[in-house]
């Protein structure tokens, strides 16, 4: 297992890509918590966090696309850097205005959500530019869901401590101008400001014109929607049951078990369809969520937690795999984006939704929400496992480039409408 992970960390680069897109993707990634919290802290309610959560998730699935685009026409670093910097400075004017004023609030988590850098779906563009063998790409997507895990494993114990020690506002700001320096670290490397990306064909759908990736975005909306209501879902249970430390090792249980998974998920190679493999994922990911509505001590609790996140990082890893499948070519980056937008859009979502209910019926109700979200992602992928299962081979295959070496393929047009 450590053999093949190395493998891929001794490869030029890797490691520094890696780490550097893990803590430019912090603020993100802690986003949801770190709002409901401070808007705690302000005196806010449930709903109003939740709202505000989901507004920064809905403009965050507004400009991730949009900029894994701009990224596939103009290059990394002329992209990924002055977005993360208007990013960090809307949030932190959020953090320094607080509630008091509505208006100014959803305006500065709006603009903090839509200018967040595409770094995600920009790493997985990468890696096939680092990495000289197919297999190892596909090994290094689990890596990359593992170290995700990682993320949301600390992410989660560094908000927390940040208000413990000094307040939520605190939290808002370090995470972002933490964020920024691991943004600045990925794009002045070699390997970002080289890459380019494959030529394509002119379509104003770009990604979205394939009907694998379509599907594909439409199971994740659940899948987002399930962890996002877990967030909101975990406040209420954490508020009877210990505070602020009770709700951090909650989400830190989500992210170690997914961890879990994640590493045990990329140590082998998988044979057989990946489509079919994801329902098989993603219908144990909705049954291990349903546990957590027995809502017991803090510690069982916390077990469950990471029983429930096992088959997250999975999921994500053999998800990876099926967009580079489907994905148009020169649309790379755009079409990790687009599920990078389709998670996160699900995730505001679930908070959205899981404030009002957990205010109307109380914890047990709102961790009843993931396990619906898992049947509902399980369900499109059944009803759309023949248009994922379709072989790549069957379309046409353009001719690759070094910045295109896993030959994405671009179904259903030609050569005479390129851009």
């Amino acid at each position: 297992m450590a053999t093949g992970y190395l493998e891929i960390l001794r490869a030029r680069h890797a490691t520094r890509l890696l780490v550097g897109t893990l803590i430019g993707r912090l603020p993100n990634a802690t986003a949801p918590i770190a709002i409901v919290l401070f808007v705690r802290a302000e005196g806010g309610s449930y709903s109003l966090a939740g709202v505000l959560a989901a507004v920064y998730g809905l403009s965050n699935a507004v400009g991730q696309p949009v900029l894994g685009r701009l990224v596939d026409l103009k290059g990394q670093p002329r992209v990924q850097l002055p977005a993360a910097l208007l990013s960090a400075l809307a949030m932190a004017v959020f953090a320094f205005t607080g509630t008091g004023s509505l208006v100014v609030a959803y305006g500065a988590v709006a603009l903090a959500g839509l200018f967040t850098p595409p770094l995600e779906g920009g790493l997985r563009a990468l890696w096939s530019s680092v990495l000289p063998k197919e297999e190892h790409v596909h090994r290094a997507y689990a890596l990359d869901a593992v170290a995700q895990e990682v993320m949301f494993a600390v992410g989660p114990l560094l908000v927390t401590v940040c208000t413990s020690l000094w307040s939520a506002q605190a939290a808002l700001l370090v995470l972002n101008v933490i964020g920024v320096l691991g943004a600045l670290s990925v794009v002045v490397s070699p390997p970002s400001r080289a890459w380019r990306s494959a030529p394509r064909e002119a379509h104003w759908l770009g990604a979205l014109r394939s009907p694998g990736l379509i599907a594909l975005l439409g199971a994740f909306l659940a899948v987002g929607m399930a962890l996002g209501s877990i967030t909101v879902a975990a406040v209420t249970y954490a508020d009877d049951h210990g505070g602020d430390a009770v709700y951090g090792w909650l989400m830190a249980g989500i992210g170690l078990g997914a961890l879990v998974g994640g590493i045990a998920y990329g140590a082998r190679q998988w044979a057989g369809e990946p489509a079919r493999r994801l329902q098989v994922i993603v219908a144990l990911l909705a049954v291990f969520y349903l546990p957590l509505m027995l809502m017991p001590g803090p510690v069982a609790m916390t077990l469950l937690t990471v029983v429930a996140g096992v088959f997250l990082a999975p999921a994500i890893a053999c998800a990876f795999v099926l967009v580079d499948r489907h994905a148009p070519r020169g649309t790379v980056t755009e079409a990790f984006s687009w599920l990078v937008t389709t998670f996160t859009v699900g995730a505001s979502l679930g908070t959205g939704v899981t404030g009002p209910v957990v205010e109307a019926g109380g914890a047990l109700w709102g961790f009843a929400v993931p396990g619906a979200a898992g049947g509902v992602s399980l369900l499109v992928l059944t009803a759309t496992g023949r248009v994922l299962a379709v072989p790549a081979r069957t379309a046409v295959v353009a001719a690759g480039s070094e910045n295109d070496p896993n030959r994405a393929v671009e179904p259903r047009f030609s050569s005479k409408d390129r851009a």
